[in-house]
């Protein structure tokens, strides 16, 4: 039995998996809020207790929000370190595996199914190419997939905290107010849900938090606002809300695009996370696609690379259970 996992900034799922052919096959999932726990092992401790699955595993692997240092990984939105040696040593000889939750989902590309997909460019996909997967949610994840003796390599990458790179005069003013609220401005402060509320509160006219949108309204959460504003850009019900959709999903394929381009993704770049799918009408009708292939003089190699969306809502989880069943 596999056990896997995916711990995020907002959410956290465990499951258990049986191997299979290529795809492990789902036995049960739990989902957990993740700073309901003050510690990993905390949060295991109780799966494990309600599943009574300890002395069935054969191989553990978690995927995490941060970089890694062999079991120990400090997540980048959870105020705690996510530490498997603990585990490691109550489970003994069985394999213990901790990996970038980006570098875990991209486990998964290889067996998702076509209706776990969305085509956004069909391209030409080249046989022997690289690929390469990015994820908005709660922060931006990417990861790259070489191709290396027959099979995709999954790489973990923490650009998303690289520089964010402003190509428009509102783009240059949004990390001009960015900047002088936080002092640096990366990737994730634009292209993530926090990034789309930023991006909301400057096209609001608003620099800090307590913009109030007539169309939201004052009662949302924190939390709900991403989903609030899409869902208000998508219906069209206030132009603020349009404009700040539209800047994020220009960023979002901006980046995607310079992902391509340093990995040479010729086999296909995968739109992962959980902003994408409830997005996905802005994706596809949107300047997304634009500006991904608007890198002259690369342009034309942009046009030829396949871009999907990742429906499957826990293919993070599955690419973890995949590359538990390798180990």
């Amino acid at each position: 039995m596999l056990l896997a996992g995916d711990i995020g900034g907002t959410k956290t799922l465990l499951g258990l998996f049986e191997h299979d052919r290529g795809r492990p096959r789902t036995l049960v999932v739990r989902e957990y809020a993740t700073l309901d726990f003050d510690s990993f092992d905390e949060l295991t401790q109780v799966f494990l207790d309600d599943t009574r699955a300890a002395s069935s595993l054969t191989a553990v692997c978690i995927g995490v929000a941060g970089p890694v240092t062999g079991l120990v990984a400090r997540l980048t939105n959870v105020p705690w370190l996510a530490d498997l040696s603990t585990l490691a040593d109550r489970l003994g000889d069985c394999p213990v595996q901790l990996l970038n939750d980006l570098e875990a989902m991209a486990h998964a590309v290889t067996v998702l199914e076509p209706h776990e997909i969305a085509v956004l460019q069909k391209g030409v996909r080249v046989a022997g190419g690289n690929a390469a997967i990015i994820a908005a949610g709660t922060g931006l994840g990417e990861a790259l997939l070489h191709y290396v003796d027959g099979r995709f390599v999954p790489a973990a990458s923490e650009g998303g905290h690289a520089d964010f790179a402003a190509r428009t005069p509102r783009e240059l003013a949004l990390v001009e107010q960015l900047t002088a609220i936080h002092g640096r401005v990366d990737n994730d402060r634009v292209i993530s849900g926090p990034g789309l509320v930023n991006i909301f509160r400057f096209t609001h006219g608003a620099t800090r938090a307590g913009v109030v949108c007539p169309a939201i309204g004052p009662d949302v959460d924190d939390g709900e606002m991403p989903a609030a504003i899409s869902a208000c850009a998508l219906s069209g019900q206030c132009e603020q809300c349009v404009e700040a959709l539209d800047m994020f999903v220009e960023a979002y394929g901006a980046e995607a695009g310079n992902l391509a381009l340093r990995s040479v993704a010729t086999a296909g770049v995968y739109i992962g996370g959980g902003i994408a799918p409830k997005v996905l009408a802005a994706l596809e009708s949107g300047p997304f696609l634009d500006v991904f292939c608007g890198k002259a003089p690369l342009s034309d190699l942009l046009r030829t690379m396949p871009v999907s969306v990742i429906l499957n809502p826990v293919a993070g989880l599955l690419g973890a259970a995949v590359r538990a069943s390798g180990m």
